[in-house]
């Protein structure tokens, strides 16, 4: 963290770069940080909303289902590129010194612009559906804090365990994959029978996702022990990313 704070220029510079990078020559531009959700809400709507008839919390289905998809689309978007963060900038690991952790947390950081142009989309949805949110939508920038922390951790993680293995950039979309559906976004946790629900704890985008539905919508009950114990393995999952990240750094440019 001290790094991240002393080195912030050089972070802000990185996530610049993978902004320009990402828009670079793209016909729709930053409209994609709605339209990836937005379809995926539209899929989810149909075929779960109104064919499998999942319930959702006495909310509009398709508010519903936004709500998660946009924390999502921030969190599997940068985890995406933060894996790969060290292999796609090789170039600079082997030419000058910096701190490693740039590179993971500069996707983080620049993920930050497709989620906020998503969050205001979500916000006139709201106005359409005629929605209010109460006093916890205050804590909206907490759960985005913390959802920036979950990227960087698993993203340091998997980017260091992919310069020893380059196996694992074809098992993050998989992992991807998985995680959503292991993931409270297309159904609530009260879907679940009640024998497994305590497992849902254990996935730290639990905890985010509720927490910004609670933030937005005053339907949702949330349990806060399984929302604590979610948020909990979060900054687990932070820590034991970055000791791992810390221990294999000083061999990245040798390896890579």
């Amino acid at each position: 963290m001290a790094e991240l704070w002393k080195y912030r220029g050089l972070l802000y510079f990185l996530a610049w770069r993978d902004i320009k990078v990402r828009y670079k020559q793209a016909f729709l531009g930053a409209a994609w940080a709605v339209l990836q959700p937005l379809l995926a809400m539209v899929i989810f709507t149909v075929f779960f909303g109104r064919l499998a008839g999942v319930p959702s919390g006495g909310i509009p289905y398709p508010l519903f289902s936004f709500c998660g998809l946009v924390p999502w689309t921030y969190f599997s978007g940068s985890l995406s590129q933060g894996g790969n963060s060290l292999i796609a900038n090789n170039n600079l690991i082997t030419k000058v010194y910096f701190p490693r952790v740039l590179l993971p947390a500069a996707t983080a950081v620049g993920g930050l612009v497709d989620f906020l142009v998503s969050s205001l989309f979500l916000g006139l949805m709201m106005l359409f559906y005629g929605v209010r949110p109460g006093w916890m939508l205050l804590l909206y920038p907490v759960f985005t804090l913390l959802m920036v922390v979950l990227v960087i951790g698993v993203s340091m993680y998997l980017a260091a365990l992919n310069v020893r293995y380059r196996d694992v950039k074809y098992v993050i979309p998989f992992l991807v994959q998985f995680w959503l559906f292991l993931s409270p976004i297309i159904y609530p946790p009260s879907f679940v029978p009640e024998r497994y629900r305590g497992l849902l704890a254990l996935n730290p985008m639990y905890g985010i996702i509720e927490g910004f539905r609670a933030c937005l919508f005053r339907e949702t009950v949330v349990d806060p022990g399984m929302v604590g114990v979610s948020l909990l393995v979060t900054i687990l999952v932070f820590v034991v990313g970055a000791m791992y990240f810390r221990k294999t750094e000083r061999v990245f440019a040798d390896i890579i």
